[in-house]
């Protein structure tokens, strides 16, 4: 007897079939709740300190909005771009940074190596900083305005570099190629008006391409500044001494000073005593030349007692009597050695 032939086999449930009216209010219902959840969302946005948005509205600049909370008209009628407009950014060129590497960068020869203006070839890397200074101008006016900065970055650094002899890239040039290379990039950023402003430019690293060189330089660089400090103790030597030096010509030209004056004064006393005595001489040049006379045997003579015999009334004899008061023949010898007064000074009667 087959088994199969008498078991019973229940029927299956039917399934709850929704009417189409019910089904028509559930689709319209979804889809309501979908558009509302839509709209909900793409409605209002919501911008950081640090950012601007751009709204377009069908593809047109309408609003620029700062930080905080905005609505917006919804399901793409307007778009909101964001822009970081408060945040300065770099650009690395010559190397990029690594963490992962063993020096914490790697060195990209394609953008450092360069041509100086003596023919010499170095490695020199930039670091520079920029920020977005016109958020519409940076989104619209541009394809991709880092890339343009980053070329312009690299035409004008080649371009000071290239004018630039070796020792100045490599040792005491550096700030002026810095500060040569950010001139010319703001000057043509502002041509070129993207929206980008250029904040910093700093030469990162600056070094020859071999070893050899690069030893060599170092030597150059440790004779400059050992000759930089021969000069400075020079100058401090020079400014110890100088000051002293000084007070000595100083001491010098008021002694000589003193001197000229103090002849100046001693001629001038003498021309004045000379023209005194002159103005006498003039008055009676007999009585003159006698008085001169007897001065200069004075001045002559000054210990020798004189006497001056007047018995006549007119001088006539100048006797040193003290030196032959003991001699027999004091007169006669006094004679011989004492001239007539009255010869030698032309005394007339």
């Amino acid at each position: 007897m087959d088994h199969n032939e008498y078991s019973y086999v229940p029927p299956k449930p039917k399934r709850p079939q929704l009417e189409p009216k019910k089904l028509k209010r559930w689709i319209i219902l979804g889809v309501v709740v979908l558009l509302a959840v839509a709209i909900g969302t793409s409605c209002w946005y919501t911008v950081d300190e640090k950012e601007q948005a751009v709204v377009t509205t069908f593809g047109k600049v309408t609003d620029v909005t700062e930080a905080g909370i905005h609505f917006k008209l919804p399901l793409g009628i307007q778009q909101v771009q964001k822009v970081a407009v408060n945040t300065y950014q770099k650009i690395e060129l010559g190397y990029r940074s690594d963490p992962y590497s063993d020096l914490g960068y790697e060195v990209v020869e394609s953008e450092s190596k360069m041509i100086t203006g003596d023919y010499n070839i170095v490695n020199v890397e930039f670091f520079v900083e920029y920020k977005v200074s016109d958020p519409v101008k940076y989104l619209f006016s541009s394809y991709e305005p880092e890339d343009i900065l980053r070329n312009l970055i690299q035409s004008q650094v080649r371009n000071v570099v290239g004018s630039t002899n070796v020792d100045s890239v490599l040792t005491d040039g550096k700030e002026a190629i810095q500060m040569q290379v950010k001139d010319l990039i703001i000057e043509t950023l502002e041509q070129y008006d993207i929206g980008l402003m250029l904040n910093d430019v700093k030469i990162q690293d600056s070094e020859p391409p071999t070893e050899e060189v690069t030893a060599a330089f170092k030597n150059v660089e440790t004779a400059k500044q050992g000759a930089e400090t021969v000069v400075n103790e020079a100058k401090a030597y020079q400014n110890a001494e100088l000051p002293a030096a000084e007070a000595q010509a100083d001491q010098l030209i008021q002694n000589a000073e003193y001197l000229k004056q103090k002849r100046i004064n001693e001629a001038r006393e003498q021309v004045a005593m000379f023209e005194a005595r002159y103005e006498e001489y003039a008055q009676n040049p007999a009585i003159t030349r006698s008085r001169m006379y007897y001065e200069a045997i004075t001045e002559a003579l000054p210990d020798v007692q004189i006497y001056m015999d007047l018995s006549e009334g007119d001088l006539v004899k100048v006797l040193p009597l003290d030196e032959f008061a003991n001699a027999e023949e004091a007169g006669s010898v006094t004679s011989a050695l004492i001239p007539d007064v009255t010869e030698e000074a032309g005394v007339n009667e």
